[in-house]
């Protein structure tokens, strides 16, 4: 059995996050979170009035689960947007775990590094535990360790594209010279081979939606993504075989007798 997840002090079975958005009913999302068997589920948060009490038949849903609540900022393009927003969660939710999320480009939902930095600075100040989606950039990362963030959650690939891991170098770059800082990959991913792929890096989760609230069968690819993390994190904890530009032959033949055939 892999390890724990621990972000800010809290422990966690398992390292899939799920978002609960663009499921087809709110049963298929719960038959989604449990097939997946995750500990921590995302909430897009609309912009009201909490007394309204809009979507609550949503919330109560995403409650049965029993899994830790993770609100996010999506759709902000400020952090002046994104601290309010974050402020509405922690009243609404009654947790100070946010998804930091301050959009730069309508096009390919780029993380805005100004917007964010500056969001993350404040909310920390404010006693928010700020889990930031931002790109793999390397400075942006260092940033936002510096002004207070825990955990990081750079993106494989735009949200919603499916096209994997695009720049496995800055990737493993992130990996490489933050050794201690838990990576979250977080967005762009399409099919469990590609979450797989992420875990073997040694990041030490993956958060996704759209592959599976997509699919078509939602609880199905659940199962399967949460499978693929699973032993991606095995392998990188067995210790991947170094990759060789030449044979070696996995029977050797020093030492070994050889036979005769009598003629």
């Amino acid at each position: 059995m892999n390890g724990p997840l621990t972000l800010y002090g809290k422990s966690f079975e398992s390292r899939f996050l799920l978002g609960t958005a663009l499921y087809s009913s709110p049963q298929v999302m719960v038959d989604s979170v449990k097939a997946s068997a995750c500990n921590i589920v995302t909430l897009g948060l609309r912009r009201q009035n909490p007394q309204e009490k809009d979507g609550k038949a949503i919330w109560d849903a995403i409650a049965d689960t029993g899994c830790t609540l993770l609100p996010n900022t999506a759709g902000c393009k400020s952090a002046k947007e994104a601290i309010t927003l974050a402020e509405m969660s922690r009243e609404i939710f009654n947790t100070g775990w946010i998804k930091l999320e301050v959009i730069g480009d309508d096009y390919n939902l780029q993380p805005c590094p100004f917007g964010l930095v500056e969001a993350a600075e404040e909310l920390i100040k404010r006693g928010f535990q700020v889990l930031p989606y931002c790109t793999d950039d390397l400075v942006l990362c260092q940033r936002l360790l510096d002004v207070g963030c825990k955990v990081l959650m750079p993106w494989g690939a735009p949200i919603g594209t499916g096209q994997g891991l695009l720049n496995r170098y800055n990737l493993r770059t992130l990996r490489e010279r933050l050794p201690s800082t838990p990576l979250i990959v977080d967005a762009g991913l399409g099919a469990p081979s590609q979450a797989c792929e992420a875990m073997e890096m040694g990041f030490d989760g993956v958060l996704l939606n759209t592959a599976v609230a997509k699919a078509q069968q939602p609880p199905l690819m659940a199962k399967a993504f949460a499978q693929a993390i699973e032993s991606g994190r095995a392998a990188y904890e067995g210790g991947l075989m170094v990759k060789r530009q030449t044979a070696s032959p996995s029977t050797p033949t020093i030492g070994q007798p050889f036979w005769h055939q009598p003629k």
